[in-house]
């Protein structure tokens, strides 16, 4: 039994990191070449992440481009775009695939925040269901007397302060990408 709650901080730490990486998926009106994070394509019968298979740059500020090594894979990424949901449309020179990424209205920018807030609130209960994992294994401890009642109280408040500095990151976080919608 761990005499500290530091296996519990490092997946709340981890939890953190996995919520940065789904709202740099959301598409907020700039070009953000992680929003083709998730898509994949069919490249000689492997699926094969989009970003394995060409270069993708942003030459303007709403633009994405995407220059595959092997041209023969056009075909294979523009679908692959079209049956995503980020919701653009690419168009193909015959050599690159560009990303026109719209201006977004005030219905699509809300929408969006609510879809954010939706995601920390979601992430916020992964970090209280680490702390409850937390507080068990602590009682069961203490009931084997492989810890002190005071041992015990000391590690629960201690995951408690830990809870609420990662609850307070979220909210942080949370805030900062509605910011970010709501300004572009």
């Amino acid at each position: 039994m761990p005499s500290n709650i530091s296996s519990y901080e490092d997946k709340m730490s981890k939890t953190i990191d996995t919520l940065n990486g789904d709202l740099n998926t959301i598409r907020a009106g700039r070009a953000n070449p992680h929003v083709l994070d998730r898509i994949t394509i069919d490249y000689f019968g492997t699926q094969t992440p989009l970003n394995q298979v060409g270069n993708i740059s942003v030459p303007e500020a709403r633009l994405l481009q995407i220059s595959p090594w092997d041209k023969s894979t056009l075909k294979a990424i523009e679908k692959a775009i079209q049956a995503s949901d980020i919701g653009i449309n690419p168009t193909n020179d015959g050599s690159v695939i560009r990303l026109a990424f719209p201006e977004l209205t005030e219905e699509r920018r809300k929408s969006l925040t609510k879809e954010v807030k939706k995601k920390g609130d979601d992430f916020k209960v992964a970090i209280r269901n680490i702390r409850r994992d937390g507080m068990e294994e602590l009682k069961k401890a203490e009931k084997k007397s492989e810890i002190t009642e005071d041992e015990l109280e000391n590690l629960e408040d201690k995951l408690q302060k830990a809870t609420d500095k990662f609850v307070a990151q979220i909210d942080k976080i949370v805030e900062a990408k509605n910011k970010d919608i709501m300004s572009i």
